[in-house]
């Protein structure tokens, strides 16, 4: 298992989105405001998503009461982030209805679509994909926050930052809850090779959604 755990974070630090393209441009203040705003509405659909997630992985759960629970716990933070993700919106200059009536490009889509589809195979398989998702959360949210008040002067005044501010400490719980699933024995020790590619898929994902925001929201030159 430790070896496994090994390779997943050697691949979490290898696609880290801290890495992509439009994190790098939001990290030196090279993003404008249309940019960070097509942002917040297409990476919207990710935000909505992972409750869905974390409840297919829970639907996978059929007999240990005890991580029920746990993930149930889980379930209901991720799906009270999802207020906290609109007044990051909000404080960009959109407004809700703008946000729950956006139509999402078909690439944003798919990733979402394949990771539901990753999530509902197995308990371990889902707690890797979403191992390989929250364990980059914290310091990502470090990230972000940090070039929100360098570079757009947006403070929590308004909520602007809560999202970030949030996710810097309950993902490091989540993480460990997903990391532990994965280290307990509970699934087959053959499985092995398919939780290390259920973690690699999860974070080809990611990168390609922020791939989508991209095609869609800045121009081919910006950054090159």
């Amino acid at each position: 298992m430790n070896n496994l755990l090994q390779r997943i974070d050697s691949e979490i630090e290898r696609s880290s989105l801290l890495k992509h393209r439009f994190y790098l441009l939001w990290s030196e203040g090279k993003l404008d405001l249309g940019q960070l705003k097509g942002y917040a509405l297409e990476y919207f659909q990710l935000v909505k998503a992972v409750p869905l997630l974390v409840r297919n992985v829970m639907s996978c759960c059929t007999n240990d009461t005890n991580l029920k629970y746990v993930l149930s716990e889980n379930h209901r933070e991720e799906s009270e982030h999802i207020d906290l993700w609109m007044k990051f919106a909000i404080s960009m200059g959109l407004n809700k209805n703008e946000l729950v009536d956006y139509v999402s490009a078909d690439a944003t889509n798919n990733v979402v679509n394949f990771l539901l589809t990753l999530t509902k195979r197995s308990v371990a398989q889902g707690a890797a994909v979403m191992y390989a998702y929250e364990k980059q959360l914290p310091e990502i949210s470090r990230s972000k926050i940090n070039g929100l008040k360098q570079f757009y002067n947006l403070d929590n005044s308004q909520g602007g930052t809560e999202y970030f501010l949030v996710h810097e400490e309950v993902d490091l719980r989540h993480a460990a809850v997903w990391k532990n699933i994965i280290e307990s024995g509970s699934h087959n020790p053959s499985e092995s090779e398919s939780l290390y590619q259920a973690a690699v898929d999860s974070l080809w994902a990611q990168n390609r959604l922020l791939d989508s925001v991209c095609e869609r929201y800045l121009s081919p030159l910006v950054g090159s």
